[in-house]
C-alpha cells in the first residue's frame, strides 16, 4: 500500500477528498500511478493541461527559461511577459493585459479594476452583478461573487459589493442594476456547477444592457478560455466582445498563470495601483508563449471543437442505452452528463477501476475535459470504458 495518503493526512489541511491514486507521470492524454499502471485523463488538471502533459513545445520553452531567467520584479522588461501578451491582444478583441498567477486573482484584480472605473467614470459606483450558480474563485471576495450557498454560507460575513441573480436571465440583471452598479461578471459557460450553458440570446441581451447603462461586463473565461470549447474565447460564440476577460487555467499548460485582459477604456489602473510579485514571470510566460502559440498556429480550437462534436455524439448515444442519463450538455472539449440519481461519485470511481479519469461536477453530473489535442480513438476508449462503467452502476 502506497505511503503517501498517510503523508498527506499527517502534514497538509483536509481541503480535499483525494481519488486513492498517487500520480507520478503523464505524457498527452495519459498518466502513470506510482505502480506503473496507465489512465486515460479526461480531467486535465481540471482543463488546465490543453496540451496535454508535458507537451514538448511547453517542456521544451520551460527549459531553456529556466536556464536563462525565472524571476525577476515587475520594475523591469521581460521578453516572455512582453510577447505573450502581444500574443493575447493580436488575436483578442482587448487591448491591454495584467498577468498574475491564478484564476481568482485575475477575477479579483478584474472586480478590482471595475471598481476602479466606477469612482473613475461612474460617480462612485461599486457593485458587481453575478449569476446564480457561478464559480468565480475561493478567495474570500470571490466566494461572495461566486453566488452559490454552499461556497458561502461557511464564511459569513462576505465582503459587500456583489449582487447575486438568476443566471441566463436578462432581466434579472436588469431588475439587479442600481445606479451603485459598476459591472456584471459572467461565465459564458457555467463550468463548476456543472457545464451549464445561456440560451444563445443571452450574452448579447446583457451586452446591450450594460452599453445602454454604461456599465462593464466581465467575462470569466478562466474556463472556457484558450480554445476549451471550439474557438479561442468563448465570447467569439456569442457574437460580443466583453470590456474586461479573464484568463488562467489552459494558458501556459499547467504552469500557474493568470490574465485580467481589458479593452483600452476600461484599462484605468494607475501605476502603484494594483501589482503582483510573480505575476507574469518570465517562467509562466515563456509556458504560456508556447501553449497559446502552439493553440493559435495550428488551430486548436476548431480541432476541439471537431473531436468535441464526435464526443458529444458517442455520450447521446450513450444516453439511449442508459436512459438514466438525462441530459449531455457542453461545448468543445468541456462537457457534462446528468443522471437522474447521485451517482456520479459511484460513476467516477468505476471509472477509475478501467483506467479513465473524470470529475464528480455534481452529485447527479461528470464533466469532462480532456486535452484539447486529444483524437477519436481516444475518445472511442473513454466512451467504452464509461459504457463499462455505467453498466456496472446500472446492474
Amino acid at each position: 500500500m502506497s505511503k503517501w495518503p498517510e503523508v498527506e493526512r499527517k502534514y497538509l489541511m483536509h481541503t480535499v477528498d483525494r481519488v486513492p491514486v498517487v500520480l507520478v507521470k503523464g505524457e498527452g492524454a495519459r498518466v502513470w500511478d506510482e505502480t506503473g499502471r496507465e489512465y486515460l485523463d479526461f480531467v486535465a488538471g481540471w482543463a488546465v493541461n490543453s496540451l496535454g502533459h508535458c507537451h514538448p513545445e511547453v517542456v521544451k520553452a520551460i527549459t531553456e527559461q529556466a536556464q536563462t531567467l525565472i524571476q525577476t520584479s515587475n520594475q523591469f522588461y521581460t521578453v516572455p511577459q512582453l510577447c505573450l501578451a502581444e500574443l493575447l491582444v493580436k488575436h483578442s478583441k482587448l487591448q491591454k493585459v495584467f498577468f498574475c498567477n491564478s484564476g481568482a486573482e485575475a477575477n479579483e484584480g478584474a472586480v478590482k479594476l471595475a471598481r476602479r472605473y466606477g469612482k473613475l467614470h461612474l460617480n462612485g459606483a461599486y457593485e458587481v452583478i453575478t449569476a446564480a450558480g457561478s464559480f468565480h474563485g475561493r478567495t474570500l471576495a470571490m466566494v461572495a461573487a461566486t453566488a452559490q450557498a454552499r461556497h458561502q454560507q461557511p464564511y459569513i460575513p462576505l465582503p459587500g459589493g456583489f449582487v447575486n441573480v438568476a443566471f441566463d436571465d436578462v432581466e434579472a440583471i436588469k431588475a439587479a442594476t442600481t445606479a451603485r452598479t459598476c459591472a456584471v461578471m459572467l461565465e459564458p459557460i457555467q463550468g463548476e456547477s456543472g457545464v451549464n450553458l445561456p440560451s444563445d440570446s443571452y450574452l448579447a441581451a446583457v451586452r446591450a444592457w450594460c452599453d445602454e447603462k454604461g456599465i462593464l461586463l466581465i467575462l470569466d473565461e478562466i474556463q472556457t478560455g484558450i480554445g476549451r470549447t471550439g474557438k479561442l474565447f468563448a465570447y467569439e460564440h456569442y457574437g460580443i466582445e466583453p470590456d474586461i476577460m479573464t484568463l488562467a487555467k489552459g494558458l501556459a499548460n499547467g504552469v500557474p498563470i493568470g490574465a485580467i485582459m481589458a479593452k483600452d477604456r476600461a484599462a484605468v489602473f494607475s501605476p502603484g495601483e494594483h501589482g503582483s510579485t510573480f505575476g507574469g514571470n518570465p517562467l509562466a510566460c515563456a509556458a504560456g508563449c508556447a501553449t497559446v502559440g502552439f493553440i493559435i498556429e495550428h488551430d486548436i480550437p476548431e480541432h476541439a471543437k471537431g473531436v468535441g462534436r464526435y464526443f458529444k455524439i458517442g455520450l447521446r448515444q450513450l444516453q439511449k442505452r442508459f436512459p438514466f442519463i438525462t441530459e449531455v450538455r457542453g461545448r468543445g472539449l468541456l462537457l457534462a452528463i446528468e443522471f437522474n440519481s447521485d451517482i456520479a461519485q459511484k460513476l467516477a470511481m468505476a471509472c477509475l477501476e478501467r483506467g479513465l479519469l473524470v470529475n464528480r461536477v455534481k452529485p447527479n453530473a461528470l464533466r469532462f475535459m480532456p486535452p484539447l489535442t486529444i483524437g477519436p480513438d481516444e475518445v472511442d476508449r473513454a466512451l467504452d470504458i464509461l459504457e463499462r462503467a455505467l453498466a456496472s452502476v446500472s446492474c
